[in-house]
């Protein structure tokens, strides 16, 4: 079973004179192969300023950079990894639930 990740840029906020993004808010969501399940996790991330000569002019930005952005940031392809699978996890319990909860009336 191949769950598909999605991962979204919702909010960039910045400083209005230079247009140099500050944080980066994103969400990662994951569906099951057969679409039954889905589940995400939300963050934000704090940019250090770019230097002049490698900034992007926030108009110009794409949120595949941004998305790139996050990933880096929080710490590249390990952590991608590590939020799949807890994203993993979660899918699988709603499948498989080993806890309940309610009343026996």
């Amino acid at each position: 079973m191949a769950n598909t990740y999605t991962w979204n840029v919702g909010r960039c906020d910045r400083i209005l004179e230079s247009g140099i993004v500050t944080t980066l808010h994103y969400t990662v969501n994951a569906v099951t192969d057969d679409g039954v399940y889905q589940t995400s996790a939300y963050g934000s991330v704090g940019l250090e300023a770019p230097d002049e000569e490698d900034m992007i002019a926030y108009d110009s930005l794409t949120e595949a950079q941004c998305v790139s952005w996050v990933q880096q940031t929080i710490g590249g392809s390990d952590k991608v990894a590590e939020i799949h699978a807890a994203l993993d996890a979660q899918l699988t319990e709603k499948r498989t639930p080993t806890t309940g909860s309610g009343t026996p009336w």
